[in-house]
């Protein structure tokens, strides 16, 4: 089984691997390649108790009470690695995880919305949302504005992904698996869609400079 799949940890971990993915997810600037829209949606669906997607069934209440309380713990310890060793982190061209590339990609996002904008946008797309706490602690963005945000964002992330998968597997029971996939497909597209969008704009920029 592919433990680094979203059904693959679900089945191989249930709760506790996925409040762990979402606290590593959006505690610390990695792309564990595996996006946590598509592990709540399905959590969702697990939660439902239909398909053969996933072999376990999830008790929904304790996934939305669990799922955002440790999203808001790990963009918390975020901030606070950015606020500790700030840019320090990303000072390695050559570092996988910590390249300065990313830093610049995060930090152009929070100027361009603003901080607590920053914050809430940030939690729906892949990549941005590793970043945006560490930086946001970077730039000494004050803890109890960053703190309300995060919670607010962390609720609405979560709880609405959860919904719409637990939605999804209670109407259409037997028949969900088929559509779990193409699904999560959407969902991981039109979550990388801003990055693309981003990148494209970027290039355009520099060629028409050049």
């Amino acid at each position: 089984m592919d433990i680094f799949s979203a059904q693959g940890a679900i089945n191989s971990f249930g709760l506790i691997g996925i409040f762990v993915i979402l606290a590593v997810e959006t505690g610390l600037p990695l792309v564990i390649g595996l996006p946590g829209d598509s592990l709540l949606f399905i959590a969702g669906v697990a939660a439902s108790g239909t398909g053969d997607v996933i072999h376990i069934k999830l008790p929904l209440l304790w996934l939305m009470i669990g799922a955002p309380i440790f999203t808001i713990i790990g963009s918390s310890f975020g901030h606070h690695l950015g606020h500790r060793y700030g840019a320090k982190l990303f000072t390695n061209p050559n570092s996988k995880f910590f390249h300065p590339d990313r830093l610049e990609t995060a930090a152009k996002w929070m100027e361009k919305y603003g901080t607590a904008k920053a914050i809430f946008l940030a939690r729906f797309i892949p990549v941005v949302r590793h970043l945006v706490n560490p930086v946001a602690g970077m730039i000494k963005m004050p803890y109890r504005k960053f703190f309300f945000w995060n919670v607010v964002s962390a609720i609405v992330w979560t709880e609405s992904f959860i919904i719409l998968g637990y939605v999804l597997g209670e109407r259409l029971k037997g028949s969900v698996d088929k559509y779990v996939l193409p699904i999560v497909a959407v969902i991981v597209l039109v979550s990388i869609a801003p990055i693309v969008w981003e990148a494209i704009k970027e290039w355009r920029t520099r060629k028409h400079l050049s």
